[in-house]
């Protein structure tokens, strides 16, 4: 029987002892300073060393600590909110691989209990499963999640679990990292440990490759996709002048884009008179204001703003890592 869930990593209060800990710039930046730059005189963000205390440092830079939520996997048609309360081995599974986490210095979330509380204050408001996990996502204010595959083999020789799982950045589904892990056969029911049997000589060098992928991020950014396309029909295109210093419409958002991006790091693979193309723009991890999640969603949203304040109608759509704008 193959099982899937899901282990969300967030932001854990200041104070713990952190097992993905790495520092972050502080969320409030002076006036003048563009958003995604680097605050002149500022220490660049880098790792702390894992069980490091989590105190802001001299620098103004405080620690960052995961939080961790099992979410379990469903098929199609399958109630998220109900699917753990069927079944004794997959919760057992599940608290298991919850508990792995708590043993090395994470804080963890109950997945029923969020589901509850989201529920009761209105956050699920969808009956597509899909849609329910990325509310749950969303609401968590994730960096990382762990998807965690349950291979359940149950025999007259014994029983076995074979453990797969695979980390990627919340924001931009990016892969972190990824691990396999075999239990071998044993007469026991109790499948939790079973499942932890197969993971737990792995899961180290899992959380050390997980940790040295998640402090590029933070030092570099997210690196996401951005193609915009003017659409057939359309009475301009990326040769039109705008704006009062009357620049190419593609020379105006190059510069745009390289002001925003995290870093100033944005490349352009390609341009047409109808279609641009950056292959990486680095967006920053947190919103440099209010030190919450930045995703490509925001990103998106502000170049729209920008090309309706030349007077031109944009759409967005984001699929993973890519953000899509079509302009009109």
């Amino acid at each position: 029987m193959r099982i899937l869930a899901f282990a969300i990593l967030a932001l854990a209060p200041a104070g713990a002892a952190p097992l993905l800990a790495q520092r972050v710039p502080p969320a409030t930046r002076p006036s003048g300073v563009t958003p995604g730059t680097a605050r002149p005189g500022t220490a660049t963000p880098g790792s702390v060393t894992p069980g490091s205390v989590g105190p802001a440092a001299a620098g103004g830079v405080a620690t960052v600590q995961p939080k961790i939520m099992v979410v379990p996997f469903t098929k199609q048609g399958e109630d998220i909110r109900t699917l753990l309360e069927s079944d004794i081995r997959k919760r057992l599974a599940i608290a298991e691989i919850k508990n792995a986490f708590d043993q090395r210095g994470a804080t963890t979330i109950d997945f029923l209990a969020a589901v509850k509380a989201a529920s009761t204050t209105g956050v699920l408001k969808s009956d597509d499963q899909a849609d329910l996990k990325t509310q749950i996502l969303a609401n968590s204010r994730a960096d990382i999640y762990v998807e965690a595959e349950l291979d359940l083999n149950e025999g007259a020789g014994g029983n076995a679990c074979r453990v797969i799982l695979q980390a990627y950045d919340v924001g931009t589904a990016g892969s972190l990292a990824n691990m396999i892990g075999e239990s071998g056969k044993f007469m026991t029911d109790d499948w939790g440990k079973l499942c932890m049997r197969g993971a737990s000589d792995k899961l180290e060098p899992f959380l050390n490759t997980m940790q040295a992928k998640f402090g590029d991020v933070v030092a570099n950014g997210r690196s996401v996709v951005l193609d915009i396309t003017i659409q057939t029909g359309a009475a301009y295109n990326f040769s039109q002048e705008v704006g009062a210093e009357k620049d190419e419409l593609r020379d105006a958002i190059t510069d745009w884009v390289e002001e925003n991006a995290f870093k100033n790091n944005a490349h352009v693979q390609g341009t047409t008179e109808l279609r641009m193309i950056f292959d990486d723009v680095r967006i920053p991890l947190k919103d440099p204001t209010t030190g919450n999640n930045y995703n490509p969603d925001r990103f998106a949203r502000e170049l729209v703003r920008f090309l309706r304040g030349l007077n031109l109608a944009a759409d967005r759509t984001i699929k993973g890592n890519t953000i899509l704008i079509s302009m009109k």
